[in-house]
Order: structure tokens, then C-alpha cells, then sequence
């Protein structure tokens, strides 16, 4: 079930923070989130998942900046959201990718639990102008049912910028970096 307006208001400040908060970016059944002044795009031509990859780091002016196509673009949210008891999801805004741009390729689903600001894919099909402060996508919230554990990890919880991929953490293979999960969750040897 998802979480209406009202309820997002309601659990504001207690198991949903956004900060900041702007009244007037709160829907029927979501909340605008705005996108922030820096982008990040990758410089290697082959980017390798077992490795850290060198990124750029582009600052969009109050001017703006143009995305071109065949280029992914990493974003992030200006606001710093925080669910507990709750499952987040970002989408795109229906205005957003009427332009033709898309703003999460594929990583909308978030974890109950995640804190932090979310980091945007982004990938224009045509050339678009983009400015900070836009409202960019839409947060909505899912009703978990069942037991949970919360999201940890050493990835991207409590991130204070854009985030690269880390999936190289994953694929050590010494396996120093490993997901952790809580004791009582036995999955054996792999996931």
C-alpha cells in the first residue's frame, strides 16, 4: 500500500524525515525531490565492476547545463531523506521525462531504513537543458509487511554526495567488503 500525502505529513519528523521539507512540493501521494547543483559522469570508456572508476565532477550553474545524449549522468537529490518501518521509491516526474530524460535508470527501489540523499542516473535521449533546484522526481513510500531487518551497509548508507558504483566492493575477492547481515539470518556460503 502506498502512503498518501496526508500520511507522509503525518509520519514526518518521526519515521520519514526530508530535509529540507518544503510544503509545497508535497502531492497526492508522493513528495518532490530537487535536484542539487553538481554532476558526475564517468572518464574510463570501459567501465570495469571490479574496479573503482575515475569520474568527473561538472557544476551546474544557475545558467544551466546541457545534457547530451549517449551519456549517463550521476545526480543527487538536494534533499537528505531518512524511512524507517517504510519502503522508499523514487520516480521520475511525468514533466521530467516527457523532455526525454530519464532520472533513474534503473535504481528507484530503495531499502527500509536507508539515510541519505539519492543518487540520480540520469540519461537524456535527446539534448536538454537542466537547472539545481528543479524538482527532479518523486518519493513515495510502501507499507512494509512482515519481519525486517534495516538497511547497513558500508556502501551508500548515510552517503554526503553523489555516489559512483561500488559494486567492486562487492565483487572483492577477498571478500573484505561483504554484506552484513544481521547474525540470526543464515544463508550459508553465498547469497
Amino acid at each position: 500500500m502506498i502512503l498518501s500525502g496526508k500520511r507522509i505529513l503525518e509520519e514526518l519528523g518521526k519515521r520519514i524525515i526530508i530535509e529540507p521539507f518544503d510544503p509545497k512540493r508535497l502531492n497526492p501521494n508522493s513528495y518532490n525531490l530537487t535536484l542539487h547543483d553538481e554532476l558526475l559522469t564517468y572518464e574510463e570508456v570501459v567501465l570495469d565492476m571490479r574496479r573503482p572508476n575515475r569520474v568527473r565532477r561538472i557544476k551546474i550553474g544557475p545558467e544551466g547545463l546541457v545534457l547530451n545524449p549517449n551519456q549517463l549522468y550521476l545526480g543527487r537529490t538536494a534533499e537528505r531523506t531518512e524511512t524507517h518501518g517504510f519502503v522508499p521509491m523514487i520516480e521520475g516526474r511525468s514533466s521530467i521525462g516527457r523532455l526525454g530524460l530519464f532520472v533513474h535508470v534503473t535504481a528507484g527501489f530503495g531499502d527500509v531504513g536507508f539515510c541519505g540523499y539519492w543518487t540520480l542516473e540520469m540519461f537524456a535521449v535527446q539534448p536538454v537543458k537542466i537547472y539545481p533546484g528543479v524538482p527532479i522526481c518523486q518519493i513515495f513510500y510502501h507499507e512494509i509487511q512482515g519481519d525486517y531487518w534495516e538497511y547497513s551497509s558500508n556502501k551508500y548508507q548515510n552517503n554526503q554526495d553523489i555516489q559512483p558504483s561500488l559494486l567492486y566492493k562487492e565483487l572483492n575477492p577477498r571478500g573484505e567488503e561483504e554484506r552484513r547481515l544481521p547474525l540470526e539470518f543464515d544463508y550459508g556460503q553465498g547469497e
